[in-house]
């Protein structure tokens, strides 16, 4: 399989409530912006720029209430956040949202900050899976927008400055080159957070085999 394209097939019943989670989003997506992929981008980057910044501040808070070390994992997770962040500053400059699209801004922001903060008090598991299948749809979204591009439905026109200076990308560069660099970003979210699922796992089993041995040791 291309690397790019990469599938994690869910495993069990939380990842089966994150990958449909993200097929509604999706839908919802599809439905509204269609094929204005500068502006879909604007909207999705929003809600992208929220995980990371929510998980970070949970996992901060955890770490300051057990007094021990966050796994290296706050600063990963606000590192994403800001990342997101600045891919929405990038098409804000491109899109040019409407007003009513600024209005929905505020709408989703307020909606899945809330939910999302919920839903990793009761399972960081189930949330960070999520984001990993919010980022594979992302790669599949602009690389959908490459190709709009190459095929000239969507101007190749020059990137802002504010992603020439973000992406260190040659003064010369272009949309694509900006699309690029995003889809890149957001592959490495992708495989970061179902890493974490994939830790986490592992941690849950750990107490599993003690207790087991445990057990054994008794008998």
């Amino acid at each position: 399989m291309n690397k790019m394209f990469t599938h994690y097939e869910p495993k069990n019943f939380s990842d089966k409530v994150a990958l449909t989670f993200t097929k509604l989003l999706r839908l919802f997506a599809d439905v509204f912006f269609r094929k204005r992929y500068g502006h879909r981008a604007v909207i999705l980057e929003t809600v992208a720029a929220v995980p990371g910044m929510v998980a970070g501040m949970l996992n901060h808070l955890k770490s300051l209430r057990k007094m021990q070390e966050g796994r290296g994992w706050i600063k990963t997770l606000l590192d994403e956040a800001e990342n997101e962040r600045m891919h929405l500053m990038t098409f804000v400059n491109i899109a040019k949202p409407s007003p009513f699209e600024r209005f929905l801004v505020i709408l989703v922001q307020g909606i899945f900050f809330n939910l999302y903060f919920l839903m990793y008090l009761i399972s960081p598991r189930t949330c960070h899976r999520i984001v990993g299948y919010f980022e594979e749809q992302a790669i599949i979204s602009y690389t959908d927008y490459l190709r709009e591009i190459d095929n000239g439905n969507i101007e190749n026109i020059a990137a802002p400055q504010i992603a020439i200076d973000y992406w260190n990308l040659s003064q010369y560069a272009r949309l694509r080159d900006v699309v690029i660099a995003v889809r890149n970003d957001e592959m490495g979210h992708r495989d970061v957070n179902h890493q974490f699922v994939a830790i986490l796992d592992n941690e849950a089993i750990k107490p599993d085999i003690a207790q087991g041995s445990e057990i054994k040791n008794k008998k």
